[in-house]
């Protein structure tokens, strides 16, 4: 089967990558992820909020990339978080500078502002993308949370302005709520494969739309995963938790076992697979709107029935 496919306008041996993680901040474990197959190397990101408070934050990360780029074959994307636009253009030329292969704009913006409407905030993302394209060669990537209000719209705008791809989803770090000290508390939580379902119907819905390479990461953890992802429509897949978990040595395994389930099922490339769940090649495009919404309730409903049928009995 052939692995091969092309993300970013990068050639890349096969779809699979570690995404940004403490995993990909550390060199020996970057080149850990290179014997173990991975295709690109995502960098953590930068954010602007370290280089305020850490004073070589920024040239740290940039030594990162230069020594990335040494020790490993294989394309590294770096990874940049800003809050200003001053920020967002002076860190993306120092990381073009610094022999990146590509920048993942790491877009975390919450809307707290009541005052603040959805076309400003669409517009702020919109904006960057914009300055960066004209200001910098390499390839950029815009990843994206699910939250905003016409998530297809904004991603054609995105795309008419040159994004090379869209990465679905960053994820929301809720906060929890401690009643006894009456404040916030934190926990990071490692994904599982239930938080791909979200990933994989803004892919199917993309794909075929936009002109962007369309990466997905979160709730990828074994090779039906990666299946699911592909078929979707994505072009780039990214591990995380998986790896965290399991190692490097589980993004080969995982490569492996889709290579083995494509070529059982007749597929003789990526290329092939891909898109073919997508919303555009479906058989039946309501699934991916309201008709999928009524089709559960009324599937909740039937089950319904049939636990009472059963005396109250579940299965």
């Amino acid at each position: 089967m052939d692995l091969s496919t092309r993300y970013l306008g990068l050639q890349l041996r096969h779809p699979f990558m570690p995404g940004a993680s403490p995993l990909t901040a550390d060199i020996d474990t970057v080149r850990r992820l290179e014997d173990a197959d991975a295709a690109a190397i995502v960098l953590p990101s930068l954010f602007e909020e370290d280089i305020v408070r850490y004073e070589r934050a920024a040239d740290r990360y940039l030594e990162h990339i230069f020594r990335c780029k040494r020790r490993v074959a294989v394309p590294v994307i770096a990874s940049l978080n800003g809050t200003t636009p001053e920020s967002w253009l002076r860190y993306a030329r120092l990381i073009e500078h610094a022999g990146a292969d590509a920048i993942e704009l790491n877009v975390y913006h919450v809307a707290t502002d009541p005052t603040e409407d959805s076309p400003t905030v669409e517009r702020r993302v919109i904006d960057i993308v914009a300055v960066l394209k004209e200001s910098v060669a390499i390839p950029l990537a815009v990843k994206l949370t699910p939250f905003y209000s016409s998530l297809p719209h904004l991603a054609a705008a995105l795309d008419r302005i040159g994004a090379d791809g869209l990465v679905l989803f960053n994820r929301f770090y809720q906060p929890d709520i401690d009643p006894e000290r009456l404040e916030a508390t934190w926990r990071l939580t490692l994904t599982d494969s239930s938080e791909l379902g979200l990933r994989l119907h803004w892919i199917a819905i993309l794909a075929g739309r936009v002109k962007a390479s369309l990466g997905i990461t979160g709730g990828v953890h074994d090779a039906i995963d990666a299946v699911k992802a592909i078929m979707a429509g994505a072009n780039g897949v990214q591990l995380v938790s998986e790896l965290i978990g399991l190692g490097p040595v589980r993004l080969h395994m995982i490569l492996q076992e889709f290579a083995e389930w494509g070529t059982r099922h007749g597929y003789t490339s990526v290329s092939q697979m891909q898109g073919r769940a997508s919303q555009q090649q479906s058989r039946d495009p309501a699934a991916f709107q309201r008709g999928n919404y009524v089709r559960l309730l009324q599937a909740a409903q039937n089950t319904d029935m049939l636990i009472e049928q059963q005396g109250g009995r579940s299965w």
